[in-house]
């Protein structure tokens, strides 16, 4: 996933909520505080995360789980594999409404929850038939931050025809099972997520950024993208152009990038990519001598003002062959910052800012999902490629944009020698490292009224029980696997 962050305009739907308070935990001093939300764990699940060292500060609650029972929905399951979320105010009550894609189920979940921020109901705006493929990262466009929408812009990541899925988080479960909203002007391919820029980024045009979670295989010799989609008008999703991010001197190699060296860019078109195959995609980004990354999974843009909108971050999680690299690729994981010409959108510079390969199994390992504020990056780690040299269970890293300076910030709480716990939430007896992925983190501050606040996603994968079998009633996947979302304050923006 992915980090969203409502800017102060979206909060004018709640100031009926709200009173004048000093916070101790908003670096702005004295905000706006919705007294309102209730923080208390809705779950009787504990939260599977906990703070490292340096920020004990945070405080972490469960909001949700595929445990738990909602009281006007009793029925409803919160699936497998919550990955790309989005919340929103709902129009309709005093309270809101938090949609999420399940990866693995390749469905998206709606849960509404009440003024105080208790989930009450739930149900399916996507199940397994209408979702086509393994549903990943996605971002929630609305009209306050990107000029359109409220729409759920969720990637298909099962091979190289997969598209992106336009979904109104308003619209009706009965349409569960539509296939006919997916954007083919998007492209085809193994995607992650699809970010449009805020609307003040490049104004009048729709620019979103998408990546593409590939690697290198002689029948994908193009390996992973970085791909925008560009409009000269607002919204249109239908008639713009496709391009892939090229270095100006051609090389493709990714690990010829390295730290400390800024690179020239530019994103070169892929002509007619909506009436384009996957596969003919790939084959033309790869004539086109577009980079070669391996496996970009996720993309933010830092927060705050224009210029910072045009500064974009991906990572690439990487791949390996036996254990060992694969040449020219990296394995552990990097991340990557794109610096977007402020006039010419096609124009920029790439540098790498965090890498894993010189700190095989201690530092940063595939990195998966990213959350970006204004002086911050999260990186969350996807461990559970089982690499033999891997020291650590998958993390959120934060990363400080002024100093550079990267830190285990959260991991996951597996608790390996307590019996009891392993039997309430390892039922599979998985006890390597990685065994749990983080999926997205969103920044929800603004939208609740509370400063500093932010959801986190977890694949808990070895949590299997079969009541949680077919979460979506499609009865396209088996998997029984549980997730949980939890809540994060005092968390550094």
């Amino acid at each position: 996933m992915k980090c969203n962050f409502l800017k102060s305009t979206a909060l004018a739907a709640v100031t009926s909520l709200l009173v004048l308070s000093c916070q101790n935990d908003d670096t702005n001093g004295a905000t706006t505080v919705n007294p309102q939300i209730d923080f208390t764990s809705q779950s009787k699940i504990p939260p599977f995360v906990y703070a490292m060292s340096g920020f004990e500060n945070l405080k972490i609650s469960t909001l949700l789980t595929s445990a738990d029972v909602l009281p006007e929905s009793p029925s409803f399951i919160y699936g497998a594999q919550p990955d790309g979320a989005g919340l929103m105010k709902d129009p309709n009550s005093e309270g809101y409404i938090l949609i999420t894609n399940h990866e693995i189920l390749q469905s998206v979940s709606r849960v509404y929850l009440d003024k105080t921020f208790k989930p009450v109901k739930g149900d399916y705006l996507v199940d397994g038939i209408g979702g086509l493929t393994r549903l990943c990262s996605a971002t929630l466009a609305t009209p306050q931050i990107h000029g359109f929408g409220p729409l759920f812009l969720t990637a298909g990541e099962s091979g190289q025809e997969s598209m992106v899925h336009g979904i109104d988080p308003l619209g009706s479960s009965t349409d569960k099972s539509r296939k006919d909203r997916v954007l083919p002007a998007l492209g085809k391919a193994s995607m992650e997520n699809a970010v449009p820029l805020p609307k003040e980024a490049y104004p009048g045009k729709t620019i979103i950024i998408i990546g593409e979670d590939q690697s290198y295989s002689t029948s994908h010799a193009s390996a992973g993208q970085l791909i925008m989609y560009m409009s000269n008008t607002i919204g249109d999703l239908s008639n713009g152009k496709l391009y892939a991010l090229k270095r100006a001197d051609g090389n493709q190699v990714e690990t010829t990038i390295t730290l400390n060296n800024s690179y020239p860019v530019s994103f070169v078109e892929i002509p007619n990519a909506k009436n384009l195959t996957g596969a003919e995609i790939n084959t033309t980004v790869n004539a086109l001598g577009a980079i070669r990354f391996s496996r970009v999974e996720d993309v933010d843009y830092r927060k705050g003002s224009a210029s910072n909108n045009r500064e974009v971050y991906f990572t690439a999680t990487g791949q390996s062959s036996a254990n060992n690299p694969v040449e020219g690729f990296t394995m552990w994981g990097r991340v990557y910052k794109l610096k977007m010409d402020a006039t010419n959108p096609l124009k920029g510079t790439l540098e790498l800012v965090v890498e894993g390969d010189s700190t095989p199994g201690t530092g940063i390992i595939n990195p998966d999902n990213i959350c970006v504020t204004e002086n911050y990056v999260y990186i969350q780690e996807d461990g559970d490629s089982y690499y033999a040299d891997a020291k650590h269970d998958s993390y959120i890293w934060q990363y400080n944009i002024a100093s550079k300076q990267n830190k285990p910030w959260l991991n996951m709480n597996h608790k390996r020698t307590d019996a009891a716990w392993n039997a309430s939430y390892n039922q599979s007896g998985e006890m390597r490292f990685g065994s749990w992925e983080f999926g997205s983190m969103e920044d929800i501050s603004n939208i609740i009224g509370v400063p500093n606040t932010f959801t986190v996603n977890i694949h808990s994968h070895t949590w299997q029980l079969d009541a949680f079998k077919n979460a979506d009633g499609s009865g396209i996947n088996k998997n029984k696997e549980g997730g949980q979302t939890v809540i994060i304050r005092n968390v550094e923006r």
